[in-house]
């Protein structure tokens, strides 16, 4: 009795995949679990999730969720999951960890499309991966579209081998979901057709009409967003410039479990000397470039789906040449379940079995190694832009009703989830109204097209100027006696001093390559502080994260 059950569902509940499964699964649970209460709150990015998805349909929801620089499908999904649980940071970290244990079993099956050993590689490379980890505790879309991407090649990889129009339907609606969840997901979308078109050519040539018919129609479906969203002028994508480290932390980011381009990169691939650093970023990558390299000797479609993954790279290294979008490794994560699957294959297609279970061995005992031992590891890794943080400064800086909080980089509402303003005199110069507090007569969109030449001769004047000016009338004229001025510095976009600023804009050379927004507010940083500790008496000063708090108070003879 117990061998007919074992024959009739043991590909199901007995089958050593589906157990090693089930044991891959659980540990990407536990890995994705591990610190994913983060006491510094939502970051910048974070908290324009929630923001969205928390605003109404009556009150914009739809209009602020197309305004954005990623399409909206993200945002929907982290609305419905509001409705049923809430907005607490935890749960809202929550939807994303959901879709993170999902990409295990997925990849799964995408592996077992070549093979079983191949599916459970792909699995247990998916459920220790650093930068999965990390992205399973981040809210925002790159979880979800990992997701995506992996259902999108699973049906890729099944149409190849049975062209049923079940699987052609599979594969076209989850080309539809990326690129109406990531702006740039249609360049993905494009180079999957073009691969599976030359896979084709020779024996389904009438498909091949058929599916880009269907792919055509859905992009211009799209499209207007699309275009709306990369004509838009917005500062969202100001502060790197590309470099070719970026592509070697591609590879280090996906496969080891050191994360260094998140969200800038140094402009060295060795950046750090350290042996650590070398061994935990770079063998474990080795190891995974060996896989792949051999999965792509052992079969030419291999070598296709690798070209897929150039092609994608290569637009994306093409657009930050040109300045419209900063390289950052999670823009290209639709090529990460391929660059797996490569992977998975790679260490199955070895001849000599054990030298494939050696690597793969010795892959996980680094990855998992990092992961629980060091206090960089993805899941305990510090948001240090955390809006909390804020919060926090502010509530210890034993300030009253009627005081003045004045915001740099950051209106109010980026903090409003944690610290309630009502009562409070607000002044906020951000990447919204800079241009209002640099010059008198200086549109944004012109500050936006020319600012590098409006501004040199501000940041090199040390002397008062309108922005002073603009201080005076904003925010001392409105001070009583005994009131306070609380400053909140974002000290990552603010890190030049008045000498450095004075320097660069002496430079031609260095000014061009130094983003714009650093210098404008390092100079309202520098000269805030200068101005107000000139009229006001500093009574406090305190630095958490990236973040400092510098309390002015007007004492009975400051100066008005």
């Amino acid at each position: 009795m117990l061998e007919m059950f074992r024959k009739s569902f043991g590909v199901i509940f007995f089958g050593w995949g589906m157990i090693a499964l089930f044991f891959i699964t659980v540990l990407s649970i536990l890995l994705r679990c591990i610190g994913i209460v983060k006491p510094d709150g939502l970051w910048n990015d974070e908290y324009v999730s929630w923001q969205i998805a928390s605003t109404s349909f009556n009150d914009g929801f739809i209009q602020a969720m197309l305004a954005q620089c990623h399409m909206p499908l993200y945002y929907l999904y982290l609305k419905m999951c509001m409705a049923i649980g809430g907005n607490s940071d935890t749960f809202l970290r929550i939807t994303s960890l959901v879709p993170g244990i999902l990409s295990v079993i997925v990849m799964y099956y995408v592996g077992l499309q070549n093979n079983k050993k191949t599916g459970v590689v792909a699995a247990l490379i998916t459920a220790i991966s650093s930068f999965l980890i990390y992205y399973s505790q981040e809210v925002r879309l790159y979880s979800l579209l990992f997701l995506f991407s992996a259902l999108a090649l699973l049906y890729f990889l099944k149409y190849i081998k049975n062209r049923s129009w079940v699987n052609l339907f599979g594969l076209l609606l989850f080309d539809f979901i990326i690129m109406f969840t990531h702006t740039i997901g249609f360049v993905f979308v494009f180079f999957e057709l073009l691969v599976l078109s030359v896979l084709m050519f020779k024996e389904a040539k009438r498909q091949i009409v058929y599916f880009w018919s269907i792919g055509l129609i859905l992009f211009l479906v799209l499209l207007p967003n699309i275009y709306h969203i990369l004509t838009v002028k917005t500062f969202s994508q100001w502060w790197g410039v590309f470099s070719l480290s970026k592509l070697g932390f591609l590879f280090t980011d996906y496969f080891s479990p050191v994360l260094t381009n998140l969200v800038n990169a140094p402009d060295k691939l060795f950046y750090s000397k350290s042996l650590g650093f070398l061994f935990f970023a770079f063998v474990p990558t080795l190891i995974a470039l060996s896989c792949i390299i051999r999965a792509m000797y052992k079969n030419k479609q291999n070598i296709l789906l690798f070209l897929l993954c150039v092609g994608v790279v290569a637009v994306m290294s093409a657009a930050a040449l040109m300045g419209k979008l900063v390289f950052i490794t999670k823009y290209s994560i639709e090529i990460y379940p391929i660059l797996i699957f490569l992977m998975a294959f790679g260490v199955s297609a070895f001849d000599k079995k054990f030298i494939g279970n050696i690597l793969i061995s010795l892959f996980c005992i680094i990855n998992l190694f990092y992961v629980v031992a060091s206090p960089n590891s993805a899941p305990k890794m510090q948001r240090t832009e955390g809006h909390k943080i804020v919060a926090n400064l502010i509530n210890h800086a034993d300030i009253n009703k009627g005081d003045v909080i004045f915001l740099q980089y950051y209106e109010e509402n980026r903090f409003s989830k944690y610290f309630d303003f009502s009562g409070y005199q607000v002044v906020s110069v951000n990447k919204g109204n800079f241009n209002e507090y640099l010059s008198s007569d200086i549109s944004y969109k012109k500050a936006y097209s020319d600012g590098k030449q409006i501004y040199k001769s501000v940041f090199s004047n040390s002397g008062k100027g309108y922005f002073e000016y603009k201080l005076k009338k904003d925010i001392l004229d409105k001070l009583a006696e005994g009131q306070s001025v609380v400053m909140i510095i974002n000290d990552s976009v603010a890190f030049y001093n008045t000498d450095m600023l004075s320097k660069i804009s002496n430079d031609n050379y260095i000014y061009e390559k130094v983003p714009l927004l650093f210098m404008i507010f390092s100079y309202v940083s520098n000269h805030s502080f200068a101005y107000l500790s000139e009229n006001l008496s500093v009574s406090r000063m305190e630095r958490s994260g990236s973040w400092s708090l510098i309390k002015f108070t007007k004492l009975k003879d400051d100066k008005k």
